[in-house]
């Protein structure tokens, strides 16, 4: 019978962002062809292992890890992945330039550029292309690569804005030249210097542009820029090319501010930990430690590692994580995360996580996977950009072209037909959507929800119908004593008798009835030859008295008094499972137990109503009885119950057949593929599992529902914001057409408001990182 070894994937294969990777892949058919059994990869609590199936007659155990270390080294020095911080990119355009250029590089398998994180994910064959000439192509491009952990120089962080100012200088001086009578080389000179200064970058992107065989808004700015010089028009030339550097600065500073939003809440971490080893404590990077470490957190301290409380009590704030106000009680045993700050008590934690895969540092990382992908508005602007550009450029040649055949002069026709440039490029429609969704994501984040991606957020923000799992997401997911009813004697006597034999059993039923006499204050003394009847209760002596607890076929063959058993249906009629108490033949009263309701769901499904979910669906595995009574209890519309996983998924999809776009909520484990089948996938305790990080399209970071109207209001507030944007650059854009077409608006005006136009867009996106719901309480941004 074959052998499993075990081995964690980041110790095989460091640099790999995740088991997706095409490098996981590789490693498994390696180590295949190295005669072993089976290699799969396998999803546990800390990231992704590697599971090695082998014959113990052919391979020890040691030899099985040496093979996984070499075949994992070989693949590193092979196939090689790099995170690289992009600097200089001042559009989106600039992303678009550095991917194409690198899918076309020789031995890069792998280029992905988001504009928002200013990031590169790079995968390259080492034995084709090295690293050097990747950042030599970067830099051929016009970009800079930042070493991690080095920030641009404030000139390098300002320079697009420096220019900027400069040809605005250069363009008022030049015209106060012309105004005073001076030689016309000395204006004409400065004017030369405003455009060398103003469209230094938007020459550099539109050449860019045109080397990868595209059109964009940059080169419709240099083709009417270069058309006002030919007709004499240098002031407005100049005019144009000042205000479209202004604009793209002021951008690009506003995009910077939504991006730190994000990067503030990983710059958190404490960078050095006291961890105690070989009996000393000793001070060492973070990026040290290793699973299994203790290390020690005093008061007021933030927390280092992810891991759980080894020593000590205290209250730790887990707003930076979880976005939860108030501060939640740890005592050993319960999980904490790195980047929260512990109360007033000492505590020592064994690190259960390494640094990089800290729930802290995945959902930055998540955080900026989601700015790379394209929301569909967003899609949809960027196709519509493709084909505007050219047809523009073509309308404009046309224009130049054809009104002097009919006797209208050139020069003024050429003018008009650089006013239409101006007016028709798109810069605002570009910026419109990606900056509201970096921002809501950003926000989102900031709140202790992880919005994966600019779809996610706007479909979230349609939905009208949520479907929720009942056990563990409505409900605590463990049963409780609901109702002590007691026929002789009072509920204490009775509680006592039953706590004292069900201490003796480890149910779970049995578990809630002593945490219930517990939490009341109860003491007993311990009970006598217990004596377990499977499927029925418990017997036992107790207090001289022979007594017997469960349910009615416990008692078979003997008469249950007619009002035990119509408290009994009662009971069960609103769905709880009852167990009957009798003590030497006499019936002394009932137990009533359920999973109940997790407190505040219904206000949030309230919440939820006012917010405009019209219809609110329980999926539960338990019986009609069970789930309607649940159902009621927190006002949910309607119940689907006694379904398998499976089933669960066709419901998704009978419910999408009636409403559209649905959300499913669950835990993130059993109820994943029913998540996978919904319009949006939301799990909950997204700080607790990698699973729900994993397979949700959002997650609520803390393990309740408390935060989910936050995040359906903030998605409703960011697709007002995108259809705003919208409106306002297509606005624009509709007006000046006609206005420059007809000669009602020269350049000077199209510019001025083509570039407001961009800046209001940009602005009116940044307000959702403040953004606050009038009907969500507790939604305050965290401070970072």
């Amino acid at each position: 019978m074959p052998e499993k070894l075990t081995l964690d994937l980041s110790l095989i294969l460091p640099d790999v962002p995740d088991e997706r990777d095409a490098c996981a892949g590789r490693l498994t058919r390696l180590l295949q062809a190295e005669g072993l059994e089976k290699v799969h990869l396998v999803r546990e609590d800390g990231g992704a292992r590697l599971c090695l199936h082998y014959d113990p007659q052919l391979f020890s155990v040691s030899r099985v890890r040496e093979l996984a270390q070499a075949a994992g080294a070989k693949l590193g020095n092979h196939y090689r992945h790099e995170s690289l911080r992009i600097d200089g990119m001042d559009c989106p355009t600039c992303a678009t330039v550095i991917e194409h250029a690198l899918q076309r590089t020789d031995g890069v398998l792998e280029a992905s550029v988001s504009y928002a994180a200013e990031r590169l994910r790079l995968e390259y064959d080492s034995e084709k292309i090295g690293r050097p000439a990747i950042l030599r192509r970067i830099q051929a491009l016009g970009y800079a690569v930042l070493e991690e952990g080095r920030e641009a120089g404030w000139f390098a962080e300002h320079r697009e804005l420096i220019f900027s100012g400069v040809a605005g200088l250069l363009l008022l001086a030049g015209w106060l030249a012309g105004l005073a009578g001076a030689p016309r080389n000395l204006s004409l000179g400065l004017l030369l210097g405003a455009y060398a200064a103003g469209g230094f970058y938007t020459l550099r992107d539109a050449w860019q542009s045109v080397k990868s065989r595209r059109f964009d808004i940059d080169t419709l700015m240099i083709v009417a820029a270069a058309g006002a010089a030919a007709l004499g028009a240098w002031e407005e030339g100049a005019l144009l090319l000042f205000l479209f550097s202004l604009g793209h600065a002021l951008e690009h500073m506003a995009m910077d501010r939504a991006r730190k939003a994000i990067e503030a809440l990983a710059e958190l971490a404490p960078k050095t930990a006291v961890v105690q080893r070989d009996g000393v404590e000793i001070e060492v990077r973070v990026e040290d430690l290793q699973r299994g470490d203790r290390v020690i957190v005093k008061p007021g301290q933030r927390i280092p590692a992810d891991g759980q409380v080894a020593s000590g009590n205290s209250a730790v704030g887990q707003s930076p994580v979880t976005g939860e106000s108030m501060p939640v009680d740890k005592q050993p045993g319960d999980k904490v995360f790195a980047a929260t700050v512990n109360g007033e008590g000492a505590l020592v934690i064994e690190v259960t996580k390494l640094a990089r895969e800290s729930t802290m540092a995945r959902m930055v990382e998540m955080v900026a996977e989601a700015q790379t992908q394209k929301s569909p508005t967003q899609r949809f602007t960027d196709r519509f950009e493709c084909i505007f550009v050219p047809i523009v450029l073509a309308g404009a040649a046309l224009l130049i072209a054809l009104p002097p055949l009919f006797g209208f002069p050139f020069a003024e026709s050429f003018y008009r037909a650089l006013a239409v440039l101006v007016a028709a490029s798109p810069c605002a429609l570009a910026i419109a959507t990606p900056s509201a969704v970096l921002s809501g994501i950003a926000r989102a984040a900031r709140g202790g929800v992880l919005i994966k991606g600019g779809a996610h957020l706007e479909n979230l923000g349609v939905l009208t119908a949520i479907a929720f799992d009942k056990t563990g997401t409505l409900t605590i997911g463990k049963p409780r004593v609901t109702d002590v009813v007691a026929i002789s004697g009072n509920e204490e006597s009775l509680l006592t008798i039953a706590a004292a034999v069900e201490s003796r059993s480890a149910h779970p039923l049995a578990q809630a009835v002593v945490a219930e006499a517990k939490g009341r204050g109860l003491i007993w003394s311990e009970a006598g030859e217990v004596e377990a009847v499977t499927g029925k209760g418990l017997r036992a002596e107790f207090d001289g008295q022979k007594v017997a607890i469960g349910n009615a076929k416990l008692f078979d063959g003997k008469p249950i008094p007619d009002g035990i058993q119509q408290q009994a249906m009662r009971l069960e009629a609103e769905g709880k499972t009852t167990m009957l108490i009798q003590a030497d033949g006499q019936f002394l009263g009932i137990l009533a137990l359920a999973d109940t309701p997790r407190e505040g769901v219904r206000q949030v499904l309230e919440r939820l109503h006012q917010l405009g979910i019209t219809k609110t669906i329980m999926l539960t595995g338990d019986n009609e009885r069970v789930g309607r009574a649940i159902a009621d209890a927190v006002g949910l519309n309607e119940v689907k119950a006694g379904l398998l996983p499976e089933d669960k998924v066709k419901a998704m999809g009978a419910l999408a057949q009636r409403y559209g776009l649905v959300a499913m909520v669950g835990d993130g484990v059993n109820d994943a593929p029913a998540m996978a089948h919904a319009t949006v996938g939301i799990a909950m305790g997204g700080a607790g599992t990698d699973v729900a990080l994993e397979t949700a399209d959002v997650a609520l970071m803390a393990d309740d529902l408390s935060k989910l109207p936050f995040a359906v209001a903030l998605s409703r507030a960011s697709r007002r914001v995108i259809r705003q944007n919208l409106w306002i650059s297509l606005g624009v854009v509709v007006l000046l057409i006609p206005a420059t077409l007809f000669g009602w608006a020269g350049i000077g005006l199209a510019v001025l408001l083509h570039e407001g136009s961009t800046f209001v867009v940009v602005i009116n996106a940044l307000r959702l990182l403040n953004f606050r719901s009038p009907i969500v309480e507790n939604d305050r941004p965290v401070p970072v």
